[in-house]
This record gives structure tokens, sequence and C-alpha cells, in this order.
């Protein structure tokens, strides 16, 4: 039976009741107390490698899964520490602390809880604090601050606020070139200056051509001051050499990207004569053996079927059979380069190109009267664009064999 316990007050005076010497009058325990610490199971040692065994052994459904768990969970942690001090922490590296913290915010009303007005005002602060501590107002972080927020209004739909801000910043780095690019020492800076100016160019051809703006003119007028520029840095490069601190100019790739946007202009005017020679030049400077490779040589071959340039005195033109069979020759190479690509390098532009390639061929087929060739290439594109869940491949096949007439 057990007592009540002591109320606090009174344990002192009740512990006073028991002479303290009763404790230890006696070293040696009753005979009782040994014969029942003599029975009693002496604990067995185990190591914590059995125990877990002997765990899993007995729950092996639930400790996997608790494993598991704590696996992910610490994956997790890994992961979410790596993303802050890459994306959220290093991003901002080249900004002062204040001006970081207002372009997370920004980013934050951009991004995460998108409100439009909020970024916008935090990206003003930004760029004024930027201003305020002296930072480089054409550096690579306040440029790009700036295609940001262009970037936000195409977001957001606004695309004539978006090709406004962009204006200011391609104004703004051409009154630099003019100013200060020629100064000596500032060869590196005039280098990523026109870089930028190059970019900014034909990100604002993209956004004239949208078809709420549909000025195909001054979209057509970047394109091409685009290319210019390019292609006249390039050649004072080769010409005079590149100047100690211009650093690398633009790579084939970029060189590339400005032809091909040109080029696909020009193709969206029907102007394929222009097309066909910037295709071919930026075909020139990408790998042959690539998938991107793939889908120039398929706007080549279209372009070449389908031009008519106006005469050129003294030239004779081109006749119809000899345009077909230049475009045949480059679709079929275009399927050629695409059967050489395997796994990792293969992505869906050659996927794409196959199907496109082969509906190419459908239509020379079609040009030249062979409509068996025709319709056998046109079952094959929708075949393969069915494949590879290409939409767009399957009604142009479709609209293709009805022409041709799909049963005959």
């Amino acid at each position: 039976m057990f007592t009540r316990a002591v109320p606090r007050v009174l344990r002192s005076s009740a512990l006073r009741t028991f002479p303290p010497y009763q404790c230890q009058k006696s070293s040696r325990l009753p005979t009782s107390v040994q014969h029942l610490i003599q029975q009693w199971p002496r604990p067995r040692h185990i190591t914590t490698r059995a125990a877990a065994k002997k765990v899993f052994k007995e729950h092996p459904i639930l400790v996997s899964l608790a494993s598991f768990t704590i696996l992910c969970g610490v994956g997790g942690l890994l992961y979410a520490n790596y993303i802050y001090n890459t994306y959220i922490i290093g991003t901002f590296r080249k900004f002062p602390e204040p001006v970081a913290n207002k372009l997370r915010r920004a980013l934050y009303y951009t991004n995460i809880d998108l409100q439009p007005k909020k970024a916008v005002d935090y990206y003003r602060q930004a760029i004024e604090l930027a201003d305020e501590m002296g930072m480089d107002p054409f550096s690579d972080e306040i440029i790009g601050t700036k295609i940001q927020v262009a970037s936000l209004m195409e977001k957001i739909h606004q695309y004539q606020k978006a090709i406004d801000v962009l204006e200011i910043v391609h104004s703004d780095c051409l009154k630099w070139m003019e100013k200060r690019g020629e100064r000596e020492g500032n060869e590196g800076n005039r280098t990523r200056v026109l870089g930028k100016m190059v970019g900014v160019s034909v990100k604002l051809a993209d956004l004239y051509s949208v078809q709420y703006i549909a000025d195909h003119e001054a979209a057509e007028a970047r394109l091409i001051w685009a290319v210019e520029t390019v292609l006249k840095e390039q050649k004072r490069r080769e010409d005079e050499g590149v100047k100690e601190g211009e650093g690398q100019w633009m790579s084939n790739e970029e060189i590339g990207g400005a032809l091909e946007a040109l080029a696909t202009h020009y193709e969206g005017k029907d102007l394929h004569y222009l097309a066909a020679p910037l295709y071919l030049q930026a075909l020139g400077l990408i790998a042959q053996r690539s998938c991107h490779s793939v889908i120039l040589m398929n706007n080549l071959s279209i372009s070449l079927a389908q031009q008519s340039p106006p005469p050129q005195p003294g030239t004779p033109p081109l006749s119809r059979p000899a345009l077909v069979s230049n475009a045949r020759t480059w679709a079929e190479k275009s399927l050629s380069i695409a059967a050489a690509i395997a796994p990792p390098l293969r992505n869906e532009e050659c996927d794409v190109g196959c199907a496109v390639a082969t509906h190419n061929l459908g239509e020379f087929a079609e040009m030249d009267g062979d409509l068996v060739e025709a319709r056998r290439r046109y079952e094959e594109a929708r075949g393969l664009s069915k494949a590879i869940g290409f939409a767009e491949g399957v009604v142009n096949a479709k609209k293709g064999l009805k022409r041709v007439g799909e049963g005959r």
C-alpha cells in the first residue's frame, strides 16, 4: 500500500524524524535482498548494430519507411541549403547588401507572389541605391536588372512597356559607346556593352513581332542592326586583330542565333531568297552533328523550295526543278544527321526535325507530281508526329494526305 507524498512544507521536518545514522548502520544487505539480486537476470550487453538488425527483423517495413523519410529529410535540407547559397545568396554577391535586399524583394514579387507594382517599385529602389553607392550603370548587373524589369512587363503581357524599357537600355548603351567606347582602357567594357546591345536588339525584334504589337518594320530594323553589328565587329577583329583587353566576342552559336532570327523574320514575310543565305550562314557557325543543325537544314530546304528572287541583270534565275532538288538534298541530309544522333545529345529538336523533314520531302514530291511518293512521306510524317506528340505535324500531314488523296 502506497503512502501519500509528504507535503512540501512538511518534508524538512519529516526527514528529521529519521536519524541519519540509520541509513548507514549496516553495510551488508539483508539475506532476502541478496537472494533477489542473485535471482534477477543480468542485462545483456548488445551493440547498436545488433540492435538495429533486431529492430529491422521485427519491423522491416516501418524501419525502411523511417529510414527513407530520414534520408529524404536530410537530402531536402542539403538541397535547400544549396539552392539558398547558390541562387538566393550567390546571385547577389556582386551587389552591395542594401541593393541585394531590394532585389530579393523584387524577385519575390516577380516569381513567387506576382505583384507587378511592388516588384517594379523594388527594382526602381534597387537601381537608385546602386547609383547612390557608385555601381557602374553599364555593368552586367545593372543592365541585367533593367532587362529583368522588361521581362516582368512581358510576363504580365505589357509588351509596349517591355519595349519601352529595352529601347531605353539600348539607347543608353549606344550613347555610352559613342562617348566612351573608343577610350583607352575601355576595350573590355566596349565588347561587353556591344554584346548586350545585340542581345537587346534581337529581343526587341521578338517583342515587336508579337501579334498585339505587330510592328514588323521595327522588328526587321532591329534584327538588321543586330546582324550588321555582329558581322562588322567580327570582320574588324579579323582585319585588325583582337586588341589587348578586348576579350572574346560573341560565340559562334550566339552569332548564328542572330542570323537565324533575321532569316526567320524574312521567311515569315515570304522573302525566302533573303532567308536562305542567312540560314546557310547560321548553319556554318554551329556544330554540324547537332539537333539544332537538323532544324536549320529543314528551314533552309523550305526557303530554297519556295524562293522566287527578283531577276538580276545578266544572271539567269534557277529553275523551279533545280530549286526543289536542292531543297530535297538538304531535307534528306537533315534526316541522316538526326538518325546518327543518340541520347543524351539527342533531344526534342531531333524528333521534331525528323517529322518536319519527312513532311517536307512529301511536299517536294508533290511539287514534282510524284503523288505516290508524296503520300508515302505524308503517312510516315503523320506516324512520326503521333509518336512524339507533335500535334502540328499530325495536322499538316493530314492536310497533305487530303491533297494527294489518302485512299488512292
